[in-house]
């Protein structure tokens, strides 16, 4: 029931809250930022990140270091949490955390589909799948010729099967059928965690599926706009938009018959909550969208942390931590490739 979360939530999950909060005070702030935008060689980055949380993950770490190593130990840290935390975790707590990597899971296999789509080699696939992602069938997913096979012989097992239902079909796999695979898939999770979600109740309910409402609108937006000039029909982008979210039913409508990006933008600025982020962009201009939502994402991130007996502040955490790795991988390449002009280009600020 809503508002009596206090009196029972810390029997099981207060320890939980409570770490998680800890691990929140660690992310880096924007003092931090600008003493990394500052320096000059990656190893100078190394010497910086030593003094926060990261540093026992990149001590032992020998010069020259590349970019794909301090990506790789920051991760590393947010897997070690997010294991802990579920080691710890008891029901239904431990379901959220697992619905968490979901995504991942799903991002894990149209990486390894489309690589191998490409002949690349299957080792070399697997080490850039995300470490959250990963499960024990996934380098079988090499042999699949088409969704049938994709989900008969490795995804039967995994909790990924429920969302197949929607996308089975007998096509060969090409790059247009896995992006529409990835996108039906996405669909029918976030439906399923929404739902996951609104069955929990309480706080829990009205903070996660605000943002799993905003984390649909997005993708509404994404598909529209990547799907303009390509073969995808009107129906057919209608069909990967999610079944919930401020945009539903009839911005949905709308945006499935849009042709380019300014009206995408008109769709989109009659909806208050996106006009702010509509507004930070030029017309005809998409290239900053992304930064623009990652933008109103953290800060929606960052006010799930303002109420207490919740389970949204383990998903709010894992995606500030995922931010914070996508911003020093963009601030090292930057410095890495001696572009350091473009360095705040991409750098969502946190705190």
């Amino acid at each position: 029931m809503y508002g009596f979360e206090a009196m029972t939530f810390n029997i099981n999950d207060g320890y939980l809250e409570a770490i998680v909060r800890g691990h929140r005070a660690g992310l880096l702030t924007a003092a931090d930022y600008n003493n990394l935008c500052q320096c000059e060689t990656l190893d100078d980055i190394k010497m910086h990140l030593s003094a926060t949380e990261y540093g026992p993950y990149l001590q032992n770490e020998p010069s020259p270091l590349h970019t794909t190593t301090i990506v790789e130990k920051c991760t590393l840290k947010l897997v070690d949490e997010y294991k802990h935390m579920l080691c710890q975790a008891t029901e239904p707590l431990s379901t959220f955390l697992e619905y968490i990597t979901y995504g991942h899971m799903i991002d894990n296999v149209v990486l390894i589909v489309t690589g191998t789509l490409h002949e690349r080699d299957v080792h070399e696939l697997l080490e850039k799948c995300h470490p959250l992602g990963m499960f024990d069938s996934i380098a079988s997913l090499a042999v699949a010729q088409n969704m049938r096979e994709l989900y008969r012989l490795v995804l039967v097992d995994t909790p990924l099967a429920p969302y197949f239902s929607e996308c089975i079909t007998s096509e060969d796999l090409d790059d247009m059928n896995i992006e529409i695979m990835r996108n039906t898939l996405y669909k029918a999770y976030l439906e399923d965690f929404y739902k996951f979600c609104q069955k929990l109740g309480g706080a829990t309910a009205e903070i996660m599926c605000d943002l799993l409402a905003f984390e649909a609108d997005r993708r509404a937006v994404n598909i529209t706009i990547n799907s303009i000039g390509t073969e995808l029909t009107r129906d057919d982008r209608r069909k990967l938009y999610s079944s919930f979210g401020l945009l539903y039913p009839y911005g949905h409508e709308e945006l499935a018959v849009c042709e380019d990006i300014d009206q995408v933008r008109g769709v989109m600025e009659k909806y208050p909550p996106y006009q702010s982020i509509f507004v930070k962009l030029a017309y005809g201009e998409s290239q900053m969208l992304d930064k623009a939502f990652y933008e109103e994402e953290v800060k929606r991130l960052c006010l799930a942390f303002e109420q207490q007996f919740h389970y949204a502040v383990f998903f709010a955490y894992i995606r500030l931590r995922e931010q914070e790795i996508r911003n020093l991988m963009w601030i090292s390449e930057c410095v890495a490739q001696n572009q350091k002009s473009r360095v705040h280009d991409s750098v969502v600020f946190i705190f």
